[in-house]
């Protein structure tokens, strides 16, 4: 950890992977850097922990998504970190006694049918909700509401439909090994950090920036803010003079609830590894599920939008026993006695995220390049919620971190023309 200053010439504010790209891209530029970051530890939304011996587990981002386009994935390559290039087992691999090869054909085509409609749509200049484009009746239109709130935090009714169809989605998911939470943190290791600093106050106002801490007071050149948009929404931190376009941008991409659960699974042998395990359901408040995750004897659950914020108000345990009885429901009653909670994520409750990844409400799409816009040449914003393709990935955040490091570089190469 790095001990504050009272000057700097660039202040990042959150060490998640926005700010910690952010840092690692500002090396070796001759001005001095520090991240302020909330808590214990770097990484914010990307976290692992060790869930058993031997076992380890991302409470956060787990996938890397569009591998083929992904910046960790050579950052993992130059820090020793090994991925798993096994296809991920969302479609082809689906365990078929629970969800039968004929139905999930079915729910697979009505989903495609629903994205493409959704392409359509998005060439009209009107903006509306993504659910508009179910087909009305559709037997699957429950379970492609459970995607979305896998894929965006939130229902359909809630998410932007050109907002969800300017994701950039290669198809190509890999994994981190040793857990991509550990490989951001890895990452971010050789950067000058400030921990348990929570940013209060940034007052622009005067010719040097003034950030209110509870460490103290910092004055900086230029600040980089890269914390959840749900933070900004409700003025945790406070900009002086006010900044009422960026407060309003961030409420219109609201991070929504996904959480993730790890059970230990007695006598895993007998079931396939890294398998996924679904039924066909008639609601969006269900989980999704893999077995046996890196051939570990475990099952990992993932949950979204209403439902799982629902399960996390309940209280810790609540998702872990909802996973539990949906297994049951699918594998048998004799896995109740198999089952047991190894870790569950929480993240609308942590009060440095309070949510997981962001998502444009109706109407919002445009949000996402009015937060990313600098004010002055002094401010200047990044995080997944900036990112304009890439957004709630963790490669969208490093990305965005970059490119507002450039954005520095390129007002002091101005400055000195």
């Amino acid at each position: 950890m790095t001990r504050m200053p009272s000057e700097i010439d660039v202040a990042i504010v959150g060490a998640g992977a926005a700010g910690l790209g952010a840092a690692r891209a500002l090396q070796g530029s001759g001005l001095s850097v520090i991240v302020l970051e909330a808590r214990d530890r770097i990484g914010g939304r990307a976290h692992t922990v060790m869930a058993a011996p031997g076992i380890p587990f991302d409470m956060g981002c787990g996938w890397l998504h569009s591998a083929d386009r992904n910046s960790f994935v050579g950052i993992s390559q130059q820090l020793g970190f090994a991925i798993n290039k096994a296809r991920a087992p969302w479609r082809e691999q689906s365990y078929d006694s629970t969800f039968p090869t004929a139905d999930r054909i079915d729910f697979f085509r009505a989903m495609d049918a629903f994205y493409d409609r959704a392409e359509t749509a998005a060439e009209n200049d009107t903006d509306g909700p993504a659910a508009s484009c179910l087909e009305p009746g559709n037997r699957w239109n429950p379970m492609i509401d459970a995607v979305s709130t896998y894929i965006n935090g939130f229902e359909l009714d809630d998410v932007s439909l050109h907002d969800m169809d300017a994701y950039e989605d290669t198809e190509v998911n890999w994994r981190v090994q040793a857990g991509y939470g550990a490989l951001i943190a890895a990452y971010g290791a050789p950067c000058p950090v400030s921990l348990v600093t929570q940013v209060r106050v940034i007052d622009h106002a005067g010719p040097r920036i003034r950030i209110e801490t509870s460490k103290g007071t910092l004055n900086a050149g230029r600040v980089i803010v890269t914390v959840p948009t749900n933070l900004l929404a409700d003025e945790t931190i406070r900009f002086d003079p006010p900044l009422p376009a960026k407060v309003d941008a961030a409420r219109g991409l609201p991070l929504g609830t996904n959480n993730k659960v790890l059970l230990a699974l007695a006598g895993a042998d007998a079931l396939p590894g890294d398998s996924g395990l679904r039924g066909p359901t008639v609601s969006a408040r269900v989980g999704s599920f893999q077995i046996r995750p890196f051939g570990t004897p475990t099952i990992e659950g993932f949950y979204g939008g209403t439902f799982a914020r629902e399960l996390e108000d309940a209280g810790p345990g609540a998702l872990s026993a909802q996973a539990i009885d949906e297994v049951v429901a699918l594998l048998g009653s004799d896995f109740r006695t198999r089952l047991s909670p190894l870790a569950e994520s929480r993240w609308a409750h942590d009060p440095f995220a309070q949510g997981a990844y962001s998502a444009a409400r109706p109407g919002h799409a445009g949000a996402r390049a009015i937060l990313a816009a600098p004010v002055d040449g002094r401010l200047f914003f990044a995080g997944e919620a900036t990112s304009a393709n890439f957004f709630s990935t963790a490669h969208g955040a490093r990305d965005s971190g970059e490119r507002a490091a450039r954005e520095i570089m390129a007002t002091l190469v101005t400055r000195e023309v």
